[in-house]
């Protein structure tokens, strides 16, 4: 690892640009402090500058696209990109080949490691913004769980007044991340906590806690593996571990902690991707404890597009679509337009197994958008609103 390039990247630079006047645009909102690169321009393109003189060649790999950057008789290496859509992306710095994180970035828990990561505003948007409205605060909660045997940590948002209001009990939506990310995912990248700040102050929203936990989880000897099902069978080991930490570990510790409504019409789940498969299993396995479901770009058949028949598919679970309707008060599934196969059509194979099972659902459309966050803020913003009403 004692390569020049790499010197160049890491022990020769400190910041980006440093000494240099930045261009047009503004510094990105997730940059570190006193970083002016990368920039957003008012058009979306992204300006990227990383200073490593001794390095051959620099890339800057940003979704759907890789960018060689060109190099300056500074040493500062430095590239415009294309319009990037708004929202959140990862991105990283590509040295002689290897794949670094950029100095310039605060790093977010993304596809399975410490990735860098650019904001690009959304224009006319704010809902997901730091506004003057009361806020409330997140809070890290560490736990033992017996089901894996293992210290875990949640992120836990209470509502403005939970302090002030010491009477008041309130429900509780547990929120799951996707493949590759934790549980800071909700909070850092999906702005979670403002987005529900801005929907309670406007009165769009009952005022509710959010927990996001960790989606990986095995018991004692197994090894951690991604959650998923196939369509008609049981879930896997992994997804087993997962169910029992939420329904056994993690539901009694946020009752007996938090001034919760423990039941199940003020209990809620949702997740995204992996998260949103997760969901589905969980909660149609445990209606007892569930009464809202939302599934954004995941559902319960996972990558497969399979067609689903209501009589065996997940062992006939979704057969009696009246009888659900009498106990799930929202089905909620989203997703971006724009999002990349095979989820169009695994999404599409269990909305028409819910359709031909006479299933109610709430189907949301992201415009524009594909498997990336601002999908996944606009699914929040569309599925709060109608929790617990």
């Amino acid at each position: 690892m004692k390569t020049r390039a790499l010197a160049g990247a890491f022990a020769l630079t400190s910041l980006l640009c440093s000494g240099q006047a930045p261009g047009d645009g503004q510094p990105a909102s997730s940059n570190i402090m006193g970083a002016e690169y990368p920039r957003v321009q008012a058009d979306n393109r992204a300006t990227f500058q990383l200073k490593a003189p001794d390095a051959q060649k620099v890339q800057v790999q940003v979704p759907g696209a890789r960018y060689d950057m060109t190099k300056g008789q500074d040493g500062v290496w430095s590239v415009t990109t294309a319009p990037l859509v708004p929202g959140f992306h990862y991105y990283s710095l590509i040295v002689d080949g290897v794949a670094v994180n950029d100095p310039g970035s605060h790093t977010f828990y993304g596809t399975g490691k410490d990735s860098s990561g650019i904001e690009v505003p959304e224009k006319g948007v704010d809902y997901y913004s730091y506004k003057e409205v009361p806020h409330g605060d997140v809070r890290i909660r560490h736990y033992l769980s017996k089901t894996t045997g293992k210290w875990r940590r949640c992120f836990v948002y209470t509502p403005p007044d939970y302090d002030t209001n010491a009477k008041v009990r309130y429900p509780v939506l547990y929120l799951q991340h996707g493949m590759g990310e934790d549980e800071t995912g909700w909070i850092f990248q999906g702005r979670a906590n403002l987005i529900l700040d801005n929907l309670i102050a406007a009165r769009k929203a009952v005022p509710m806690i959010i927990v996001t936990d960790n989606g990986y989880a095995s018991r004692p000897g197994q090894v951690t593996a991604p959650s998923g099902g196939a369509p008609g069978r049981g879930a896997n080991p992994a997804t087993a571990a997962f169910e029992e930490v939420i329904t056994r570990d993690l539901i009694p510790m946020i009752d007996s902690t938090f001034r919760t409504i423990a039941d199940r019409e003020h209990r809620a789940m949702a997740g995204l991707s992996m998260g949103g498969n997760q969901t589905c299993q969980v909660t149609m396995r445990n209606l007892d404890k569930f009464a809202y479901i939302g599934a954004f770009s995941g559902t319960m058949n996972g990558l497969s597009t399979d067609p689903l028949d209501p009589t065996t598919a997940f062992n006939g679970m979704f057969e009696d679509g009246a009888a659900l309707n009498k106990k799930i008060k929202l089905f909620w599934i989203g997703m971006g337009t724009q999002e990349p196969n095979p989820f169009p059509g695994a999404i599409g194979a269990f909305r028409a197994m819910l359709d031909k099972a006479g299933a109610h659902y709430v189907y949301f459309e992201s415009p524009g958008t594909a498997h990336e966050w601002l999908t996944w803020r606009r699914d929040l913003n569309d599925f709060a609103p109608r929790l617990f009403r």
